[in-house]
């Protein structure tokens, strides 16, 4: 993973005939298509190649773009499958209390009533409206849920203290 770069979507589709794509969000800063207008996109084939967003909005629960100079079924489908990426510095702002994911990663997760380190956050998955972290545990890969009254981020101690539902770890 490329700490310098932030993914912040992921080019699922061309859509229509002029050019635009639909977009999957991988951002945790709400509304940020409404006001990028430079990218970076990766293509299939590595490289990379600067976007402009032209305009950006949501259509059945997805993002859809309109990049400058994509004006045709064919130039979109260029994208498919390409992640948009602008450099760490860039990345936007959460409210007060809130966390990037990727600023997660690398931390400790511990059981909070024991103290038990159980391991290191590794990924993120996505079920819905809901985070998973994912945990390697003593070399095997667990899923615990980022909720926030069961999870308590120090990233000064570099943990996250969890509450585990009962059975968590035998599953």
């Amino acid at each position: 993973m490329d700490r310098e770069r932030v993914v912040v979507a992921e080019i699922v589709r061309p859509r229509g005939n002029r050019g635009e794509v639909v977009a999957r969000s991988m951002t945790d800063v709400p509304k940020r298509f409404e006001h990028l207008k430079q990218a970076q996109a990766h293509l299939a084939d590595g490289s990379d190649v600067e976007v402009e967003i032209d305009h950006a909005w949501m259509h059945k629960g997805e993002w859809v773009l309109k990049l400058a100079g994509v004006d045709s079924i064919d130039a979109a489908e260029r994208f498919r499958g390409a992640d948009i990426w602008v450099p760490l510095r860039e990345r936007g702002r959460l409210a007060e209390g809130e966390f990037f994911r990727t600023d997660l990663i690398g931390l400790t997760v511990c059981e909070r009533a024991s103290g038990r380190a159980l391991g290191v956050v590794e990924n993120w998955q996505e079920a819905g409206e809901s985070a998973w972290m994912e945990v390697n545990c003593d070399g095997r890969a667990v899923l615990i849920p980022f909720v926030r009254p069961l999870c308590e981020v120090d990233f000064e101690a570099r943990r996250i203290c969890v509450d585990l539902p009962d059975g968590l770890l035998d599953l």
